[in-house]
């Protein structure tokens, strides 16, 4: 059985914005400067503990966790003002085509919260489609392999029947530490030229091509 791992932001769901309106609120309430989208950009996929350290490597150890409070807060707030983060074109297309195969197990690998990761299913109508769901909630952050350790644990599957999805350079970095397949997305959040030089395996320009290297 193979197994086909997914990141969510950056890969699957188009998610920028509202992490970083998020993220910009939270450091405003801190009385520091807002990161902006594009330094903001750098550091999803990360968990909330390290995007912190990464985005305000000065503040002191109480400083991080107001502000990991705060964003959480924020993100929040957003997700109940405004819709769900749009998907990429192509992906729910391929979530669903993938999910009916018998030779093919789905699973989730994600900086994301487990609570966003569940709203994530129900909004999307994915119930059922996914053997394992690893969050940053009980995971070290990526670029750990530790969320695509439990994944093989959690299903059975062995590394070398194993694939790894993502969008930055942590979810490959993660992907060659497990000694699973790393394949690149083209249309997420790190540059190609970052995501090959971190050791991705393939780069998919969209979901088509996704689909076909997949086979």
């Amino acid at each position: 059985m193979r197994l086909v791992l997914f990141d969510c932001d950056g890969t699957l769901a188009d998610s920028q914005n509202s992490i970083a309106r998020a993220m910009d609120e939270a450091f405003v309430a801190a009385r520091l400067p807002p990161p902006g989208k594009a330094k903001t950009r750098t550091i999803v996929g990360l968990s909330v503990p390290e995007a912190i350290r990464r985005l305000a490597p000065a503040a002191d150890i109480e400083q991080q966790v107001r502000l990991a409070t705060d964003f959480r807060a924020a993100a929040q707030r957003i997700r109940l003002l405004t819709a769900e983060d749009p998907l990429f074109e192509g992906a729910d297309m391929a979530i669903r085509s993938l999910a009916k195969r018998n030779d093919t197990a789905l699973g989730l690998a994600t900086g994301k919260s487990r609570r966003g990761v569940d709203r994530l299913i129900a909004h999307h109508e994915w119930d059922g489609f996914f053997a394992t769901l690893q969050t940053a909630d009980d995971n070290p952050s990526k670029p750990h392999p530790g969320m695509i350790e439990a994944a093989l644990r959690e299903t059975g599957a062995i590394a070398t029947d194993t694939i790894m999805i993502g969008d930055t350079t942590y979810d490959i970095e993660m992907a060659r530490a497990a000694g699973v397949r790393a394949i690149a997305v083209a249309w997420g959040y790190h540059p190609v030229a970052d995501l090959e030089r971190a050791g991705a395996h393939a780069v998919a320009a969209d979901f088509r091509a996704l689909m076909q290297m997949l086979g």
